[in-house]
């Protein structure tokens, strides 16, 4: 057998390292080329490592949530052969050592735990409860239980309570105490658990939860989370954030979009996002300091004169900020396009990294569940983030007449280093006149 070695080749992108975000292999495994191996983290992308060779799995380089250096071994596979091969990082040949000398780690299968049957009760351990002959005597024979039905006498008795199966079945499942109830004759009975339900005290008598405890868990914090984790706090830690909101009135720009939805043939449906994003474009142009990055270890504020546009979007795998390029080039049609394409590859893994870098202003929506209001963290470097909320139908007045309106709060969260409340709120008035005169999003 051969000792292949499988070092972690540099992934162009100028990294030392990547994080393990999780194995598709475990040791013991048999592969075959091409197959994935790995999934590795680095500061842009999440990367699929794939197998060069066959073989069986001998040795993994650590847990998910580690990190491997560029060029460190990530998997060890036996091969059929007799020489020991390595792939070196961003080698394109295979260098052979000499035969004989690999050392194959041996690997204990893991032990194997059977499960554990529960005895069963013998003939005399519960009374049984037939028809027919006897079935008389033997129905007034009750098990004894504590509260609960555990098997011990109550503390709030001279004796112990008696129930039949039936009714510390029901008790149980309704998380209710029998040593709490009080029995009409000389067991409990079924009318005496609901006499507790309805008038004694039994208010409030399912647990909160379940009734089953849950045992503590421990998740470790790895891969895109773990990314999450470190950017929020860096972002809270750094910028002194505020927030601004608004209501809207989006009547008209609902009605609008009802009316395109119904021409729009085989193109996407819209939804509120592209109309926002064609106001937000029409607007940054008078407000270029919402529009930037701000590198404060240099000092330096670069304001953009194009719009890259990071839709904060929600993957299994956590908040992933893929990236519209030149959202002010594209009309309301190819932003839908766009922002299909670009958050089914965010959630299906498959987005390059080049789409999730670069953003200059990012735009966050919870959708159906937008809530009244939000306060969204800053997507550092950048300097603003923009929250639409939830579209709710009220009653306002227009004139003298109470009419239904349709509003939507916006949210906008700034870098108070570099942009000035009064900016803020007059960027947010500017995007509002838009939205509530729909007309002027598609002329200039």
């Amino acid at each position: 057998m051969a000792l292949f070695t499988f070092k972690l080749p540099d992934i162009g992108e100028g990294i030392a390292q990547a994080e393990i975000v999780g194995w598709h292999v475990k040791v013991g495994d048999r592969v075959e080329e091409d197959q994935p191996i790995a999934d590795m983290m680095t500061d842009k992308a999440t990367v699929e490592m794939e197998s060069p060779v066959s073989g069986t799995v001998a040795r993994l380089a650590g847990e998910p949530g580690d990190q491997v250096s560029i060029g460190a071994m990530l998997v060890e596979i036996e091969m059929e052969g007799e020489t020991v091969v390595a792939l070196a990082p961003s080698v394109e040949t295979i260098d052979a050592e000499t035969p004989g000398e690999a050392v194959i780690e041996a690997v204990s299968p893991a032990p194997v735990h059977p499960k554990p049957v529960e005895p069963q009760a013998s003939e005399g351990q519960r009374p049984s409860f037939s028809s027919g002959q006897g079935a008389k005597e033997e129905g007034k024979e009750f098990d004894r239980l504590r509260p609960n039905g555990i098997g011990e006498d109550s503390l709030d008795r001279a004796g112990p309570i008696l129930a039949s199966p039936a009714v510390r079945a029901r008790a149980r499942e309704l998380g209710v105490d029998l040593a709490q109830v009080k029995p009409s004759g000389d067991h409990i009975r079924h009318s005496d658990l609901d006499a507790y339900l309805l008038y004694g005290q039994g208010h409030g008598y399912r647990p909160a939860g379940r009734s089953a405890k849950r045992a503590d868990e421990q998740v470790k914090v790895i891969g895109m989370r773990r990314r999450i984790a470190e950017n929020m706090a860096a972002s809270k830690r750094a910028i002194p954030h505020f927030t601004y909101v608004e209501e809207i009135d989006v009547t008209a720009l609902e009605d609008l979009r009802e009316q395109l939805n119904a021409g729009r043939g085989d193109r996407p449906k819209l939804t509120m996002l592209p109309l926002l994003i064609v106001a937000l474009c029409k607007a940054l142009p008078d407000f270029p300091m919402l529009n930037a990055r701000y590198d404060d270890e240099a000092g330096v504020v670069t304001r953009h004169g194009s719009v890259h546009l990071g839709l904060a979007t929600q993957t299994d795998a956590g908040l992933m900020v893929p990236v519209i390029r030149d959202a002010q080039e594209r009309n309301v049609w190819q932003l839908a396009t766009e922002i299909r394409r670009l958050a089914d590859a965010a959630r299906s893994g498959k987005a390059k990294s080049e789409e999730l870098s670069g953003s200059t202003l990012t735009l966050t929506s919870l959708g159906p569940l937008g809530g009244i209001a939000t306060t969204p963290v800053i997507n550092r470097p950048e300097v603003a983030i923009i929250g639409p909320n939830r579209v709710i139908e009220r009653p306002v007045f227009r004139g003298k007449e109470i009419v239904a309106a349709k509003l939507m709060n916006l949210s906008i969260s700034c870098d108070h280093r570099v942009v000035d409340g009064w900016d803020a709120a007059s960027f947010v008035q500017a995007v509002r006149k838009l939205l509530e005169a729909p007309a002027f999003l598609f002329v200039d």
